[in-house]
C-alpha cells in the first residue's frame, strides 16, 4: 500500500477537499522516508524549518473527560505549555502519549495532520507561520505532507491564531 492509500491520508485528503482546499488535497506529497521532526521535513522539502507546521497534541485533563488540544506550531521554535493553556482557555496542558494521540486523531505521532480526525479538535495556530508564503503540514502519515498557508490553516481548522512560543522565544524578557 502506498502512503497515499493509507486510510488516515485519505481522510485528510477528503477533509481538505470538503473544506474547499482542493490544491492542498491534490498537493499531498509522499516523501522518500518518514519525517517525524520539523527539521527532517524541512530538509526533505528544501524549505526553512519555520515553514513546517508541527501538529502537536496536548492533553487537557487526566480523568475520563480528558480531551486533546492541537497546537500547529512553527518548526522554528518550541510551543510553551503555559501560553497554550492561556490561549486555549484551560487551566493547564500536558504531554500526550502515542495512544492518546492516536485515539483523538486517528493518526500516528509524526504524521498528525491539522484535519481528518474522528472529531473536531480545539486548535491553536502559531502566528509565526504567517511569515512563510507556503507552509507544509503533515497529511496523516509520517511520510506525507501538504502545502498550505497560515490563513489556510486557520480557515481549515477554525483555529485560534496566536504566538505559541514562550515569551523568551517571542523576543520578550
Amino acid at each position: 500500500m502506498s502512503s497515499l492509500d493509507h486510510p488516515a491520508v485519505a481522510k485528510v485528503a477528503a477533509a481538505l477537499s470538503e473544506a474547499g482546499q482542493h490544491a492542498a488535497a491534490e498537493g499531498i506529497r509522499v516523501l522518500p522516508a518518514e519525517v517525524r521532526t520539523a527539521a527532517q521535513a524541512a530538509e526533505a522539502l528544501g524549505v526553512p524549518v519555520g515553514a513546517i507546521a508541527n501538529s502537536l497534541i496536548f492533553r487537557v485533563g487526566y480523568d475520563k473527560n480528558a480531551h486533546a488540544l492541537l497546537a500547529l506550531t512553527s518548526g522554528a521554535h518550541r510551543a510553551d505549555p503555559e501560553t497554550l493553556a492561556d490561549l486555549g482557555g484551560v487551566e493547564a496542558v500536558g504531554k500526550a502519549d502515542a495512544d492518546f494521540v492516536r485515539a483523538h486523531t486517528g493518526q500516528p505521532i509524526g504524521g498528525v495532520a491539522p484535519v481528518g480526525h474522528p472529531a473536531p479538535l480545539t486548535t491553536l495556530v502559531d502566528t509565526a507561520l504567517a511569515a512563510h508564503d507556503v507552509v507544509w503540514a503533515a497529511a496523516g502519515h509520517p511520510k506525507t505532507v501538504f502545502p498550505t498557508t497560515f490563513a489556510g490553516l486557520v480557515a481549515l481548522t477554525g483555529g485560534t491564531p496566536g504566538a505559541l512560543a514562550g515569551p523568551e522565544e517571542n523576543g520578550q524578557p
